[in-house]
């Protein structure tokens, strides 16, 4: 057995390519439309996983966007992807600059949470040693639900 994706529904393509992509640094690996079942899905990785994304097509976040408007509930059963950062302080400010809140700010220089447009929450862990505790992330509360 080995891991192949996750699959998130998304509501505006575009916000979440924006967030998932552009702010995050995921890369679209590639992308199906399927016009009898009016769906676009967006396979993307991250930046190191590139090469065995392209080889076995995994580790992979499938975005799933049904073209007719539908409303989504997060379940209980889904809690969180995470992702290792070269610069959790740099990934968190990149964010943040996008609009994005940090809900669980990188006080410890170690980990933070966000969450994608459709309420996804994403884990942000530093890669390697924890980075020192540094400003604004030292005195930023938590904000929201992460």
């Amino acid at each position: 057995m080995r891991y192949l994706h996750t699959m998130v529904r998304v509501t505006d393509l575009d916000a979440s390519l924006r967030f998932w992509c552009d702010l995050l640094g995921l890369q679209e690996m590639r992308r199906m439309e399927n016009e009898a079942g009016r769906f676009t899905l967006v396979f993307l990785a991250a930046p190191a996983d590139r090469a065995r994304s392209e080889a076995e097509r995994s580790p992979e976040v499938e975005l799933t966007f049904n073209w007719d408007p539908q409303t989504y509930d997060g379940g209980r059963n889904f809690g969180h992807l995470a992702y290792k950062v070269d610069d959790i302080h740099a990934a968190c400010q990149r964010l943040m600059d996008g609009g994005v809140v940090i809900n669980r700010p990188p006080r410890d220089g170690r980990m933070a949470f966000v969450r994608s447009p459709d309420g996804i929450s994403v884990e942000l862990l530093q890669e390697g040693a924890a980075l020192a505790p540094a400003e604004p992330w030292v005195s930023m509360p938590n904000t929201g639900s992460w």
